[in-house]
């Protein structure tokens, strides 16, 4: 029985999608009652015109996300033979200790790394990044140490899994700035404990998104992008004079709301790659599976004598960018620009042919 490939329905499941139909599998969304629209109906796969439309096939429509490890639920799954894409929000609403523990139906990818992410988690990205020797910001031990620029990477009080992020230049500056977002209900001092601090890397911005095909062994990088972030992509539009009057009523956020496709001068592409491959070898030897798909670094390049890349976040599963295709870098591999959803699909079905399913699912 041929697979069909499944995603939850929010982040990048249009990308898996459409990749799956690409490849000439169906395609099936999981979705959380209220958030269905854009499945149900403008993307929805149906014959228009004497054509065919969409790249939805099917909706399995739960009450809430975290539903989806019910057995009734897991069955559906089953009985249609999918695999099933990872994405953050997979993570975010259903939680690791379910998808490690409760969630059977095979995952497209390594379903014990998506934990890596958290700052907290044992052997998390700092780790893995440690070990892979890639550069990264400077730590700051305690709020009382920030002797430079910083940020603090905290969460959110209500939405953890979002971002409060700050900057400071000193303990004062600490103090002000957390207690105004505090008394804001923006976190909490709970959340406050558990940040992360350090140093603020003033460069160019990049997400180097990759693929791991265990199937080929062989490292892709499919494309790059940067981010759109609210509100402090209104801040930077303004004069610094308005900038500065408008931080004494509220501090700016980096809630991502979009990408922006980007390329990269071609010189630093082999430095690109390298970083890649030594995720790759050090995720190997940390994880069982190591990294399976799709995986990006997102960092700056700073120009000290020579343009190098800091590494400040790790991102292991889904890309939430579809606009990586429309950079040039697929096409110079597969001679056609490839998203994301669509290397996914391809990668399965050369699974399916080799009978390798085993290597590029858990």
């Amino acid at each position: 029985m041929k697979h069909t490939i499944s995603t939850l329905g929010s982040h990048s499941a249009l990308d898996v999608s459409e990749g799956a139909k690409a490849e000439g599998f169906d395609s099936l969304v999981v979705a959380q009652k209220g958030r269905e629209k854009t499945y149900l109906g403008p993307y929805k796969s149906r014959k228009r015109g004497g054509r065919e439309v969409g790249v939805v096939d099917e909706l399995l429509l739960l009450k809430s996300f975290k539903d989806i490890v019910k057995k009734e639920n897991q069955d559906f799954l089953m009985q249609r033979n999918a695999v099933f894409v990872p994405n953050r929000s997979f993570a975010v609403y259903v939680g690791y200790d379910a998808i490690e523990k409760d969630f059977k139906v095979p995952v497209f990818g390594n379903k014990y790394l998506l934990r890596a992410e958290e700052r907290d988690a044992p052997k998390n990205q700092y780790y893995l990044m440690d070990k892979a020797g890639i550069r990264t910001p400077k730590k700051i031990s305690s709020p009382e140490k920030i002797d430079r620029l910083c940020i603090v990477k905290v969460s959110e009080a209500k939405r953890t899994y979002e971002r409060a992020f700050f900057l400071a230049r000193s303990y004062e500056e600490y103090k002000e700035r957390s207690e105004s977002l505090v008394k804001a209900g923006k976190t909490t001092k709970e959340q406050l404990a558990k940040a992360t601090i350090e140093e603020y890397i003033v460069g160019a911005h990049f997400n180097l998104n990759f693929f791991y095909s265990p199937v080929h062994e062989e490292l892709e990088l499919l494309g790059l992008d940067t981010r759109r972030q609210t509100n402090i992509d209104g801040y930077l539009r303004m004069p610094a004079d308005v900038q500065l009057e408008l931080l004494k009523m509220a501090q700016p956020s980096t809630i991502e709301v979009g990408h922006i496709a980007c390329t990269l001068r071609e010189s630093l592409l082999e430095q690109v790659f390298e970083l890649g491959e030594k995720m790759v070898h050090a995720a190997q030897k940390e994880y069982e599976h190591g990294i399976i798909g799709p995986f990006a670094l997102q960092g700056a390049f700073l120009e000290e004598g020579k343009e190098e890349f800091a590494c400040f976040d790790v991102s292991l599963r889904m890309p939430g960018s579809p606009g990586t295709r429309f950079t040039p870098y697929s096409g110079y591999l597969f001679r056609e620009s490839v998203s994301f959803g669509r290397r996914i699909a391809m990668e399965v079905k050369d699974a399916e042919k080799m009978k390798k399913m085993e290597k590029i699912t858990t």
